[in-house]
């Protein structure tokens, strides 16, 4: 056998082997099970950590994208959504405000913080009216509370 030849069986050799390490019996499809790796609980905590810092500070465009990242990573954190509506009201885009006031009722009810902080957004919009209807509707159920009182405050200075 000439040393070309040996080139030719070598190289239909490896292309052979190549071929069937790629088929198995299901038609070239992976059947391969896997499961998710345990151990990192829940992804969107870090966003939700860093909307609040960046909340805090007043960078409402850097908090809206970690709050937006934490509610696509996790749909049913209620605290992600009412950050991401806070921040919207912050950044005067109160058509997305409504919309994750909308989730965030639909996920975790009518709650008074929540019915506070659409008032809120009612007072930064210009609609008094609105908000006070809100805020009072926020203070029969949690009479008292300080965020409340001061919201109905900021209004009634307005």
């Amino acid at each position: 056998m000439t040393t070309h030849s040996r080139h030719i069986v070598a190289a239909i050799a490896l292309t052979v082997l190549a071929l069937t390490g790629c088929s198995n019996t299901t038609g070239g499809i992976d059947t391969t099970q896997t499961t998710a790796i345990a151990g990192y609980g829940d992804v969107s905590q870090k966003d939700l950590a860093a909307g609040k810092l960046n909340f805090r500070e007043a960078n409402y465009g850097l908090a809206e994208k970690h709050f937006r990242k934490a509610v696509e990573l996790r749909a049913d954190n209620a605290e992600a959504w009412l950050g991401l509506a806070a921040s919207y009201d912050q950044l005067g885009r109160f058509d997305f405000a409504d919309r994750a006031y909308d989730q965030l009722v639909k996920l975790a009810g009518r709650q008074p913080r929540v019915v506070s902080n659409m008032g809120y957004s009612h007072y930064l919009r210009g609609n008094p009216a609105k908000a006070r209807a809100l805020l009072e509707e926020a203070r029969r159920s949690l009479p008292g509370d300080v965020v409340i009182e001061a919201n109905l405050a900021l209004l009634d200075k307005a």
